[in-house]
């Protein structure tokens, strides 16, 4: 009978790490196009009913620092109370809190253990998994995201930064 690959011991495919890396690759991407915004835009810039890149940038915000403790502290705060505590009226304040949270993951990142990543939590009392599914969540979301905000900037006629361009 073959074991299934929860129950044989295997080296990790990466380390936490190179998770870690790669978030952040997408993280110095998606900088990358808050700045390509233009000013007027970012806030209120909107094509079918999708949010303003700067609301989904919001969102991302939401989860990843407050998402990184809660996945170590297990305390977990509401979605909409966090939401609420991120405000930002220009792009200035947007990039501050965008590396203000980019700080606290590098922080927070390294203390969840190896044994964590493989417990199962409830993210912002919602979302349920294991906590690196969490993880792969918020670099999807952000991804997501993201992909609209090129869907913007082409729309506006502006080239966006190269999708691969991570660093």
């Amino acid at each position: 009978m073959e074991n299934s690959v929860l129950e044989t011991k295997q080296i990790p495919v990466i380390s936490s790490e190179i998770l870690l890396a790669q978030w952040q690759g997408h993280r110095r991407l998606t900088r990358k196009m808050i700045e390509a915004f233009p000013e007027d835009k970012l806030f209120t810039y909107s094509i079918g009913g999708m949010r303003p890149f700067a609301a989904l940038v919001i969102e991302m915000l939401t989860m990843a620092g407050p998402g990184i403790k809660g996945m170590i502290s297990g305390k977990w705060d509401n979605y909409s109370d966090v939401e609420k505590s991120f405000k930002a009226t220009t792009r200035a304040e947007l990039l501050k809190l965008w590396d203000e949270a980019t700080a606290q993951i590098n922080e927070l990142f390294p203390k969840i253990t190896p044994e964590r990543f493989h417990e199962t939590v409830k993210v912002f009392g919602q979302y349920e998994g294991p906590v690196y599914w969490s993880i792969f969540y918020f670099i999807d979301n952000e991804i997501h995201h993201r992909g609209q905000g090129y869907v913007y900037l082409r729309s506006l006629g502006i080239e966006p930064p190269a999708f691969w361009d991570r660093y």
